[in-house]
């Protein structure tokens, strides 16, 4: 294949994605992306999507680009044409998905969390391990690596301008579920989704906090809860759900409310940690903050600086040289836009801002390059096992902490 301009194309990476709602739009938007906006030296193409709708992942191919349309994630996995797989399903079926996949010769992008048990984790490593040693790899999906902002963050880290982290304190605050009657989706099933808050969200600021600092956590002490522990059914019957657009049925004769069923996963999560410096650190993560729709904000102090990033601000960075004289020393507001700012020579002219989807071609970037090259993509499946094994940690800890009622906290002060 030739470009209009006589230049011989790069070879063709067929692209298979299962899963179609919304990380599927959002990967699905980065593959199609991404081959415009950078000179990659594989050529993605979306060869086909699988979902268990036959007319909804048809309708989903058809507005996202990709070629052909699947019901069984297996026939995915055996096409010919498929050579890279993108897993964007419920935690439940990673490990089964990633597994077969790898084993089929494909490489794999699974999104985060990795799995939703450590085990799981574990035999995904295995498998990406063996695959590996056949020449091919596999990347777990933390797209927050990817904002332009904060790789500049953990290039300057790396740097040494804040010399040695003393603390990492990271919040992630959203309020979708604040409503009691908010639906039982998928989401909020553990056999589904593994856990809540801690997941969903906490397993981004782990990542993050190990990504920017370089470090691992090495211990942690948590709290968890459910603020609503039942929830409407989507198909009204007293079993799980088994569909998230099933019709909700009256209770009884004459009630038209939808049954309720027991919400299995944390809507909130609180942790403190300790990274293998010493410093510590602080994580908060929450579906159940009003007025917080997307709101992730992190700090990291040194003992020569600090640096601060709010997604909500995401071409921005805040910086603190604490070396600089008291007299003019502050923040100072960095605009992530330039050239030389990781990812930005690809995009448009310094101060014209890019957005959350953006991350997502940044991701697809990395790892088409890391296939051509036949490197590790990073994070790897083993930096995902170590996220997933905080996160059982966290849990760990919050099953094992006391918690005081108001009488048993008098009489512990008494004392």
């Amino acid at each position: 294949m030739e470009h209009r301009d006589g230049r011989t194309a790069p070879p063709a990476l067929g692209v298979g994605m299962v899963g179609y709602a919304f990380m599927g739009a959002a990967h699905s938007q980065g593959w199609r992306t991404v081959g415009h906006v950078f000179d990659l030296p594989l050529r993605p193409v979306l060869a086909a999507i699988a979902g268990r709708d036959a007319h909804a992942v048809r309708a989903a191919a058809d507005k996202h680009g990709w070629a052909a349309a699947e019901t069984d994630w297996r026939a995915l996995v055996a096409r010919d044409d498929v050579h890279l797989v993108d897993i964007c399903t419920p935690g439940d079926s990673h490990a089964e998905i990633a597994i077969a996949a790898l084993a089929a010769g494909k490489h794999v992008l699974c999104e985060k969390p990795l799995a939703n048990s450590v085990a799981e984790a574990e035999a995904m490593v295995a498998a990406a391990d063996a695959a590996r040693a056949r020449g091919q790899v596999a990347m777990v999906g933390f797209n927050y690596r990817r904002v332009p902002a904060l790789t500049y963050a953990h290039r300057l880290i790396a740097e040494g301008r804040l010399g040695a982290v003393r603390h990492v304190r990271v919040s992630y605050l959203q309020d979708w579920l604040v409503d009691p009657d908010f639906p039982l989706t998928w989401r909020l099933q553990r056999e589904h989704a593994g856990s809540g808050a801690l997941g969903d969200l906490g397993a981004h600021i782990v990542d993050l906090a190990q990504y920017l600092t370089g470090e691992l956590l090495v211990g942690v002490s948590a709290q968890l809860e459910t603020f609503v522990r039942e929830r409407p059914r989507l198909d009204g019957a007293s079993s799980a759900p088994t569909g998230l657009n099933a019709p909700a049925a009256p209770t009884t004769s004459g009630d038209t409310r939808p049954a309720r069923g027991p919400v299995t996963v944390d809507d909130a999560a609180v942790f403190t940690g300790r990274l293998a410096s010493g410093a510590l650190a602080t994580f908060e993560a929450t579906r159940m903050a009003p007025g917080r729709k997307n709101a992730l904000h992190l700090e990291v102090n040194g003992e020569l600086g600090s640096l601060a990033f709010d997604l909500e601000r995401l071409n921005e960075l805040s910086f603190l040289d604490h070396r600089e004289p008291a007299a003019t020393a502050g923040f100072r507001r960095i605009v992530v836009t330039e050239a030389e700012h990781p990812y930005l020579e690809g995009w448009w002219p310094p101060g014209h801002a890019l957005g959350y989807e953006h991350t997502f071609a940044h991701q697809a970037r990395d790892l088409v390059e890391a296939v051509a090259s036949g490197t590790d993509p990073v994070p790897t499946f083993a930096d995902g096992l170590q996220v997933q094994r905080v996160l059982a940690a966290v849990e760990e800890s919050a099953q094992k902490n006391s918690v005081y009622t108001p009488v048993q906290a008098v009489e512990a002060v008494v004392r």
